[in-house]
């Protein structure tokens, strides 16, 4: 069976098919052992040297590798499982990678204008039912620092909303039995970025937080005039527990108001902004409240019920970002550029994206066999750890994943729900490192 690597590198355009071999291997090395620094995760000083050797292939001056080359395969990939669903959510956002205090040539200014690091502003496939599919995209770059009249020059940051929705209109043309959704946050209002999409004849339908209380073409202001409207229904969900606060029911109120923006050409095109108000809320600070903007008509509760759906996925990349930061400890790494980071973090992301769905498929689709996605000597490591009988056939894979997140904490009692990506994470690494030692172990024909 093919390891995760293998299947999701095999076929990078490198020119080169040992540089093809050593990006597999890395990525296998590296996103096997999470939390773990490339010594740690390498076990020695050879694999570590060849390790570092194989990111300086994107040194300046060589650049024989890109993180674009090395991402390549799984793009092509993502695609191929995006095509086998009839919706699929492209979520965008940025995270801050900070990297004070770190020998690296290339970074920039941060929020705080001193500390120094770079941005990282990725599309993530992700199914209406949570599955994640995989990275489609990713912009990368350090700021600039302002100059004395307190600009930054450079290519202005918004201008990576709309690429990426013009490169998500692109593959929508090439899976025409696939409808794509671009979901963005509050960043992602930019008039520009709305009439660029209406410019393309609206390919991949667009569902984005209002940061704007817009004037309307009528009068008066967006806001203000979808609350006037009778509303559509209520809705009800379950927010999960977040640092400070419990896992709680919320129930909302809907109402949405069809309007028309100025196109830049002198036309107008529709747009429908649709608000969700939390109903009695604990307290008004902690009202849940989403105003949504889309390209797409709300008639009916329903629709307007999938819509919200559908946002309440944009958490799947905020798990993501977790993940690559405090799973993989990215802002740990000590790379000697930029180009050097880049090239790792096009590793890392696949990495994340595969924690990520291994957990959700043990949700959604718990019988499925956990050989699919471990070696048997990762599934019998298991339960040897937890000092269970050794099953003949390979388990479910919901069961391997509680075993397996047990060894990073998760207690499985009958109120704690199914484990998170943080006890998945630990627990894999402890997996790997024993199902390392006996493969070792067989090798040298000691068992």
């Amino acid at each position: 069976m093919q390891s995760w690597a293998e299947e999701e590198f095999s076929g990078a355009s490198l020119g080169d098919k040992r540089l093809n071999r050593r990006l597999i291997e890395v990525a296998r090395t590296l996103g096997e052992k999470p939390t773990a620094s490339i010594p740690s995760a390498c076990g020695g000083w050879a694999d570590t040297q060849a390790t570092y050797r194989f990111f300086d292939q994107a040194s300046e001056g060589k650049k024989n590798l890109g993180w674009e080359d090395a991402l390549a395969p799984h793009l092509v990939h993502t695609q191929t499982r995006m095509g086998q669903h009839s919706v699929v959510l492209c979520i965008q956002d940025t995270t801050e990678l900070d990297f004070e205090g770190k020998q690296t040539k290339g970074l920039g200014p941060l929020s705080y204008e001193p500390q120094r690091g770079m941005y990282l502003h990725p599309s993530y496939a992700v199914t209406p039912e949570r599955e994640p599919l995989g990275v489609l995209d990713a912009w990368m770059w350090a700021r600039e620092p302002k100059d004395p009249s307190g600009k930054r020059p450079g290519l202005r940051e918004s201008t990576r909303w709309i690429e990426g929705y013009e490169r998500i209109a692109e593959l929508a043309q090439t899976l025409p039995n696939t409808r794509l959704v671009y979901v963005a946050d509050r960043e992602a209002d930019i008039l520009a970025l709305l009439q660029r999409a209406h410019a393309l004849s609206t390919p991949a339908d667009w569902l984005i937080r209002s940061q704007h209380n817009r004037s309307l073409p009528e009068g008066g202001k967006l806001w203000e005039q979808v609350d006037t409207q009778a509303s559509l229904g209520e809705i009800e969900f379950t927010l999960p527990a977040r640092p400070g606060h419990a896992q709680r029911q919320v129930r909302q109120q809907l109402k949405a108001h069809h309007t028309e923006l100025d196109d830049g050409k002198g036309g107008k095109f529709p747009v429908t902004c649709l608000i969700a108000r939390e109903i009695n809320p604990p307290t008004e600070k902690d009202c849940i409240e989403w105003r949504l903007l889309t390209n797409r008509p709300i008639h009916s509760q329903k629709e307007a019920k999938e819509l919200i759906d559908w946002y309440r996925c944009r958490w799947e990349i905020e798990t993501f970002f977790h993940t690559l930061k405090n799973g993989f400890r990215i802002e740990s790494l000590q790379l000697g550029s930029i180009a050097k980071l880049e090239l790792a973090l096009a590793v890392y992301m696949v990495s994340a994206w595969r924690l990520a769905r291994l957990i959700q498929r043990a949700r959604v689709e718990p019988e499925l066999d956990a050989s699919l996605f471990f070696s048997e000597d990762e599934w019998k490591s298991a339960y040897i750890l937890d000092k269970k009988p050794i099953p003949k056939k390979p388990p479910k894979l919901r069961e391997l994943i509680r075993l397996i997140a047990k060894r990073g904490g998760f207690l499985g009692r009958k109120g704690d729900g199914e484990p998170g990506v943080k006890t998945l994470w630990q627990g894999f690494m402890e997996i790997r490192t024993f199902a390392s030692g006996l493969a070792y172990m067989r090798s040298s024909n000691a068992i």
